[in-house]
């Protein structure tokens, strides 16, 4: 049942590595990235629907995004949508297809990039260390309503601590990465 509870917290320190990694995929690094269209919807005959289920996303050139809608009739709604989730980037179109073209990132760009990577890397580590410090709240609440011995208690927080240092190692080593794959384009 102990086990359990720092099982639980895990998970949950898991999905908040994750987020941090889904969020990172979204900005741009330079080169043509299509995760920058992840979170953009178009409107699909009234539903709000990812650009990934209506057309075909490619990277023809490492700095060029092509979408080509299967539906030709969504050109200027996937346009209208791309330049309403303001990327950056303005969309150039033609009769059948969408293109994004990525300009060379100047090293001041690249600096201001890593530094809101570096603070996203922050936020996962808060969010993990919150995890932490709540899971001990309620090991300590368990002990003090009799449930679980000190000794376990202990071992409980021992495993939390071990399971918290290897998330926040994880966080650097993703941060380290995006950074580098930043810098060296």
């Amino acid at each position: 049942m102990s086990d359990q509870r720092v099982r639980d917290i895990e998970e949950r320190m898991i999905k908040s590595v994750e987020f941090l990694e889904d969020e990172l995929q979204s900005i741009r690094a330079g080169r043509a990235n299509p995760h920058i269209l992840d979170r953009i919807k178009v409107d699909y005959y009234g539903t709000p629907t990812p650009i990934q289920q209506v057309a075909n996303i490619s990277v023809p050139e490492a700095r060029i995004i092509q979408i080509q809608p299967w539906d030709k009739s969504l050109i200027k709604d996937i346009n209208r949508a791309i330049q309403m989730a303001d990327i950056g980037i303005n969309p150039t179109t033609d009769a059948t297809s969408i293109r994004l073209i990525f300009p060379e990132m100047t090293e001041e760009n690249r600096r201001n990039i890593t530094k809101d990577v570096k603070k996203k890397g922050e936020e996962a580590k808060v969010a993990v260390r919150n995890l932490r410090r709540d899971g001990n709240e309620e090991f300590k609440k368990l002990k003090k309503a009799g449930e679980i011995s000190e000794d376990v208690i202990d071992g409980m927080s021992d495993d939390l601590q071990k399971i918290t240092d290897k998330y926040i190692k994880d966080i650097d080593e993703i941060i380290e990465k995006k950074n580098k794959e930043i810098m060296t384009i």
